[in-house]
């Protein structure tokens, strides 16, 4: 796929949140229009607002379409079809990325039938519909099918970990012959997300997601506590949102786990650091991940990390050196790990340290933007910014 691109060839990003695009794919876009790519960007909520300024603030052309992310109303996925399929034959793009569910499945058909060169695929998380108490549900089935059609379609699939590429193949979703390219997540700006000290005091524990059982967030309350009653000076802060979805968290739990106590609700934020250099140790005791970028943010800043052995969650943290794997769903093993660094608070710098070490060595953004750029065939030579402004 050497030279696939050429200088002002256009390609297509398709998203389901335009809130994650900026955030997640910013300096993905940032390198692609640096090398003389010409970058468009397609999600719902794009027509105005701070996030369509920031794209276009980095070079990217904007595309607002309606996309329900959530709901299986097949007339309003049709259109949401026929909407991307319209601005293909329009762009007519050199090639299509898609991630998140919907947009992978619709937009890899949409961008075959529109006869797009090129197509890619970024599986970023495996979502509601693999839960392992979801495998043989009506709606898990459907997902499955149609992700096995479209990405029979596609050029290249882009996974986060290896666990998930092992199951779509294990499903029967993906093809042998299909190339597949893993990742080490989204990265993390490494000069954006830097060490910062640990305060001194009573540990602050802190989890940021989306609030959804399956991230784990009933087990962080419930751990929460537990720990209270024995060490009730420990703090436990929540960072995150209520999400329209069918496993989120009710609000009236939310309410019940602030009223009394077991944790500090934050709410959502737009700039996570300050919520981590408050912390002392990261905890996401998430079910499944693709790669959790929450957990690269915190590495990069130098705090320890508890999170579950789970695909995409175990592959950040080496047990015992820069945090704690917990079984999934086991809010005993949440506490232990807890306790351990109540009891042993050295832990708490020393493995943050270690974290960094590996932010460095395996998520560094720019890193692995070069395996994503390689593997869509896009090796243009970095244009001279200085030299084009003169």
């Amino acid at each position: 796929m050497k030279g696939d691109f050429q200088s002002g060839d256009t390609i297509l990003i398709i998203a389901s949140f335009s809130d994650s695009i900026v955030r997640f794919r910013g300096e993905l876009i940032a390198e692609m229009i640096n090398r003389g790519v010409s970058v468009h960007v397609a999600a719902p909520g794009l027509k105005t607002g701070e996030n369509r300024r920031e794209l276009e603030g980095l070079g990217a052309f904007v595309h607002d379409f309606r996309l329900d992310r959530t709901g299986l109303n097949p007339f309003k996925d049709t259109v949401s079809f026929f909407s991307l399929f319209v601005l293909m034959r329009s762009l007519r793009p050199r090639a299509v990325m898609s991630y998140t569910a919907k947009p992978v499945i619709y937009g890899s058909i949409a961008a075959w039938l529109a006869r797009v060169p090129r197509r890619f695929a970024l599986i970023t998380g495996l979502g509601y519909a693999f839960g392992d108490d979801r495998s043989t549900t009506a709606i898990s089935t459907v997902i499955r099918l149609m992700y096995r059609y479209a990405l029979a379609k596609v050029s290249r699939v882009f996974f986060q970990n290896k666990d998930d590429a092992t199951l779509f193949a294990q499903l029967g979703i993906l093809s042998s012959r299909l190339p597949v390219t893993i990742v080490n997540g989204s990265g993390v700006d490494l000069t954006t997300f830097t060490p910062h000290p640990i305060r001194s005091g009573p540990l602050r524990f802190l989890m940021i997601a989306r609030l959804l059982g399956d991230k784990g967030t009933r087990e962080f309350a419930a751990a929460a506590r537990v720990v209270r009653r024995q060490f009730p000076l420990t703090e436990f802060a929540l960072v995150g949102w209520i999400d329209r979805n069918p496993d989120s968290i009710a609000q009236e739990e939310l309410n019940e786990w602030v009223s009394n106590g077991d944790v500090e609700f934050v709410g959502r934020l737009e700039d996570v650091r300050p919520a981590i250099a408050a912390c002392s140790v990261y905890v996401l005791p998430s079910y499944r991940e693709g790669t959790p970028r929450s957990v690269l943010e915190a590495m990069a800043m130098g705090r320890a990390i508890i999170t579950c052995d789970a695909p995409g969650c175990r592959e950040t943290v080496v047990d015992g050196y820069n945090g704690f794997l917990v079984p999934v769903k086991s809010v005993d093993q949440l506490v232990i790990a807890m306790s351990r660094f109540i009891s042993e608070p050295g832990l708490v710098l020393s493995m943050g340290a270690r974290s960094r070490l590996l932010a460095e060595e395996k998520y560094d953004v720019k890193m692995v933007n070069s395996i994503m750029l390689q593997g869509m065939g896009i090796d243009l030579e970095p244009v001279n910014l200085v030299e084009c402004h003169e």
